[in-house]
């Protein structure tokens, strides 16, 4: 009898997307077992508010059918996060609070209650993500699941898209507790290092926070906030960015303004997705499957 594991089943499903496959930087060990392996769903830049028939005429319904695609997956996430921009921004804290709440109720219906959150610029720039912690809690921290050390940075909360010292303080201490042969993954929303500043996309202090994980034998980095898969690499550490649910924005670069992609009737939900990230110790790797959002 012939055994086929996950990863085979949602291929011959005909649900696994495009994969990219990331060393993590230690070493294989043989064959894994299911205590070496778990897997988490990434979403991001949801804007949940936007209006913009141009870029997305079904921006109300987006969400919702991301959070129905997560919940049809063959094999549940063992968590679900969200990488920043739950909402679009808006300069009415009344409205702000407004749309954070009906984002919160339209995830509250994924099947994975295991969610993670972070703001983004869109959520908290204007008010320091005083509206978002209120709905969400804290802006940075970290957990731990199945021998990974995850941290959540937040980049956003400082308008001028820092991190700031007792922050990269905060990351320094948290760095140096970890044990060498641990993996550390960091989910943020901006890029840490300058992909394309002149767009934003970047950190103000971004380069600190990199030189810390550098200190870290095994670090990648999974972020939002560029609307579009991008992979990166500074020193050991791969970056990896998220397309976006709610429009596609152009290459870095690639035109003049940076602006929202037109929405192609003829191929709708082009460029926008969530992905799902297995993580295998006895392989050493990560292993990413991106899904498109789709009709329906």
């Amino acid at each position: 009898m012939t055994m086929i594991d996950r990863r085979d089943f949602l291929k011959l499903a005909g649900l696994a997307g495009v994969t990219f496959v990331a060393g993590t930087g230690c070493a294989a060990t043989g064959m894994g077992s299911s205590s070496d392996e778990f897997h988490f769903v990434q979403l991001s830049d949801t804007h949940w508010g936007f209006t913009g028939d141009a870029a997305n005429p079904d921006a109300a319904g987006t969400l919702q059918k991301a959070v129905a695609a997560v919940n049809s997956l063959v094999e549940q996430p063992d968590f679900v996060v969200f990488t920043g921009d739950l909402t679009h921004n808006t300069d009415d804290p009344k409205e702000r609070r407004r749309r954070l709440a009906q984002f919160k109720e339209i995830v509250s219906q994924l099947k994975v209650k295991n969610v993670r959150f972070m703001p983004g610029e869109h959520d908290g720039s204007l008010d320091k993500s005083a509206a978002y912690q209120e709905l969400f809690g804290a802006t940075h921290y970290t957990f731990n699941h199945k021998g990974v050390h995850f941290i959540a940075l937040d980049n956003v909360s400082d308008p001028r898209g820092r991190l700031g010292e007792e922050q990269l303080q905060w990351l320094q201490a948290d760095v140096k507790q970890q044990k060498t042969d641990t993996q550390i993954i960091v989910l943020t929303h901006r890029p840490l290092f300058d992909l394309y500043p002149q767009w934003d996309w970047a950190t103000g202090d971004g380069k600190q926070a990199v030189d810390i994980l550098l200190q870290h034998p095994k670090v990648s980095v999974f972020y939002g906030h560029i609307h579009q898969e991008h992979h990166f690499k500074t020193g050991h550490i791969d970056h990896h960015a998220s397309k976006s649910l709610i429009f596609a924005l152009p290459a870095p670069g690639s035109v003049p303004k940076r602006a929202a992609i037109n929405w192609n009737p003829a191929m709708p939900y082009d460029g926008l997705g969530f992905r799902e990230v297995e993580f295998d110790k006895s392989y050493a790797n990560i292993e990413i499957k991106e899904y498109p959002v789709k009709r329906g």
